[in-house]
């Protein structure tokens, strides 16, 4: 952890927060913290800022916190993603938070195995579990929202421009398509298909939309792989919030 997380009804009138379980074994543990060291702390979806130890013994540990700091700036891209497969769930959700993504929308598509669906990783608690593990990681205190779309047509028809607005659409396909820009500095959102991409019918649909096709190249990447080359390309010179 880079960062200890904690919700904001944890925090008492007099700025204290008691720790157990897996964060207090860490501190303890992991990064070997004693009584009058300060950590950097965070609250769940607010400021972050520093914890000064005041007490740890085998079971719990109180902080006295002082939250100052602002989280950090989101990341300009809004992802679609067809569901991955369960065993890349986890990862990628994770990958997303690390890079402070905003809004992810799953999505199904015709390459996507139907039972996937019934993955326990899709659970709201295991789908918060992925996130929280990221923006451990990445420092940061704000969750991505997770929408879960099952049907691609009405997603496509009914809401993909209206989550757009304004901010130009990309949908990364296999083929001879333009790249996708690495100075891409402002809002957008980018559409990224199964394992073996979308199906053409899939691919017009979204272009009716307003998407535009774009290639990451010759090579055909893993879902878990494609989304952090992503969001790190589209992210290289973005210093905004949104």
């Amino acid at each position: 952890m880079n960062i200890i997380l904690f919700e904001a009804t944890e925090v008492s009138s007099d700025h204290i927060v008691t720790l157990r379980g897996r964060r207090h074994k860490h501190v303890r543990d992991v990064l070997q913290s004693t009584e009058g060291d300060s950590l950097r702390v965070g609250v769940i979806d607010g400021a972050t800022g520093t914890g000064l130890i005041l007490s740890m013994n085998e079971v719990t540990l109180e902080l006295r916190v002082e939250l100052m700091d602002a989280p950090l700036p989101y990341h300009p891209t809004t992802l679609v993603l067809a569901l991955p497969r369960p065993k890349m769930l986890r990862r990628t959700l994770r990958s997303c938070a690390e890079f402070g993504v905003r809004d992810i929308h799953i999505i199904q598509s015709y390459r996507v195995e139907k039972s996937y669906w019934q993955s326990p990783l899709l659970k709201p608690e295991k789908i918060r579990e992925a996130l929280l593990a990221g923006l451990e990681r990445s420092g940061d205190t704000r969750l991505p929202v997770v929408t879960l779309h099952r049907r691609f047509k009405p997603f496509v028809e009914d809401q993909l421009a209206g989550i757009a607005g304004k901010n130009p659409m990309f949908l990364l396909h296999p083929g001879d398509f333009p790249p996708l820009e690495a100075s891409l500095l402002g809002p957008n959102v980018i559409m990224i298909g199964p394992e073996g991409g979308f199906i053409p019918y899939e691919v017009d649909l979204a272009c009716r939309s307003g998407a535009q096709p774009r290639s990451l190249g010759s090579r055909i990447l893993s879902v878990d792989t494609a989304v952090p080359a992503v969001l790190g390309r589209t992210l290289t010179q973005w210093t905004g919030s949104v």
